[in-house]
């Protein structure tokens, strides 16, 4: 079995080159992106021979930075918020460590998982779909803060649980930096956008690092169009919910118990993961299995009633 699939969701190349092509397509669960997409059509016209506006980067961050509760002057625009992750240990020197089960990004950024200094964590949490409360939150933050040291959140999948979100929290003085992505929630991954939200001076340091032009045109006219629609986002989160619960009854028909409350994917654990992974891929349904933690198999959302349907089969015949 390949590791690429331990990585990363959404190896998608070597789930063909491995188990072969299909002619009805995979369905992919590996990535938790949300599977019904919101509309591009709906975003207006951009011009590809001219550099991204300045006026529109503005706009982007006007819209996103309301969505998320934060003055705008807390908020810059990235190429995702993998990017900014990366950046981290050169903006914030110093000691770090990340919670464990994490992403696998913020252990090649802050390898520690133990020890003093930044702490960076995701809420919700991936890979096992853990839900911080907004006290628990707020607690973790003082403490961070008693210490003279900062707290980095993660929020790439907090859009379906804003109620969880820090995003609120972040002024001049606190020690706080949050994290946010686009692709996951409104299910365009391949934007490649995100926006990290804190004190002006370490927004600063990001906008002198990543210079004029952070993001090309399509991202900013996608963006600010999507952040918009207020209605869309409201239908959503009902639909994501909805299918999250659809996943978790289906799940325990075939005798899983679901694990987390992050309704963009679910974990399950079992001796039998490594079989069932290959048993699925073997059908055309590919998902997220993890090499330090042999257990667990991690499922995002179907989209159409046909993954639905396939996925229902696949896990019979496994």
């Amino acid at each position: 079995m390949s590791d690429a699939f331990s990585w990363h969701g959404g190896r998608l190349d070597a789930a063909r080159a491995l188990y072969g092509d299909r002619r009805e397509g995979w369905v992919d669960l590996s990535t938790g992106l949300n599977p019904v997409p919101w509309p591009v059509a709906r975003a207006p016209a951009w011009d590809w021979a001219a550099l991204p506006s300045v006026a529109a980067l503005a706009g982007l961050e006007q819209v996103a930075a309301r969505v998320f509760g934060v003055d705008p002057a807390h908020l810059c625009t990235v190429p995702g918020s993998e990017i900014a992750l990366r950046l981290l240990p050169t903006i914030l020197p110093g000691p770090g460590r990340h919670i464990a089960p994490a992403y696998r990004s913020h252990g090649a950024v802050f390898p520690a998982s133990d020890g003093s200094g930044t702490l960076l964590l995701a809420n919700p949490n991936n890979p096992d779909g853990r839900c911080r409360s907004r006290a628990e939150m707020d607690a973790l933050l003082h403490r961070q803060e008693q210490a003279n040291q900062w707290l980095i959140v993660d929020e790439a999948f907090a859009d379906a649980r804003p109620e969880h979100s820090m995003a609120d929290a972040v002024a001049n003085g606190r020690r706080l930096i949050v994290l946010r992505s686009f692709g996951k929630f409104f299910g365009l991954g391949g934007v490649r956008l995100g926006f990290v939200l804190g004190p002006v001076e370490v927004i600063a340091d990001y906008r002198r690092r990543l210079g004029d032009w952070p993001v090309h045109a399509a991202a900013l006219a996608i963006g600010t169009a999507a952040y918009a629609d207020g209605e869309w986002i409201a239908s959503a989160r009902a639909d994501i919910d909805a299918r999250a619960h659809r996943l978790a009854r289906l799940l325990c028909g075939h005798g899983f118990a679901p694990v987390g409350d992050c309704p963009l994917f679910t974990l399950i654990e079992t001796d039998a993961a490594p079989q069932l992974f290959e048993r699925l891929a073997r059908d055309g349904v590919l998902t997220r299995r993890f090499d330090y933690a042999p257990r667990w198999l991690r499922l995002g959302l179907p989209g159409g009633e046909d993954q639905w349907a396939r996925l229902d089969k696949a896990l019979g015949d496994a």
